[in-house]
């Protein structure tokens, strides 16, 4: 995890998480090599998928919108097709509302 107070690594279940203070390239790289070969997933909020995005760094992603308005917060976008110069975009709502936006790398 992209931090920048760095802080021990902590396992639960199967899952190990580390913290870095990296730019999101040097998190990547020590992400993949940890993975060995498996994919890597990156979660986080609005600020840290948009650098990960703005360095190019993602190939596919996957965002559940759900139609609630909380009057703040940060955005990742004004619209989805801002994306759609490097992405392709399918879009499939549910019946429960939320519409999953489902993006890879042209």
């Amino acid at each position: 995890m992209l931090t920048h107070h760095e802080r021990p690594s902590f396992t639960l279940a199967d899952t190990t998480f580390h913290f870095l203070d990296a730019s999101p390239a040097e998190a990547l790289a020590r992400a993949k090599q940890a993975a060995a070969g498996r994919d890597v997933r990156l979660g986080g909020g609005v600020a840290t998928i948009r650098e990960f995005i703005e360095a190019d760094l993602v190939d596919t992603m996957h965002i559940a919108v759900a139609p609630v308005d909380l009057e703040r917060g940060e955005r990742l976008w004004d619209s989805p097709d801002e994306l759609l110069d490097r992405f392709h975009l399918e879009s499939v709502p549910s019946p429960s509302g939320v519409t999953h936006l489902l993006f890879w790398r042209r």
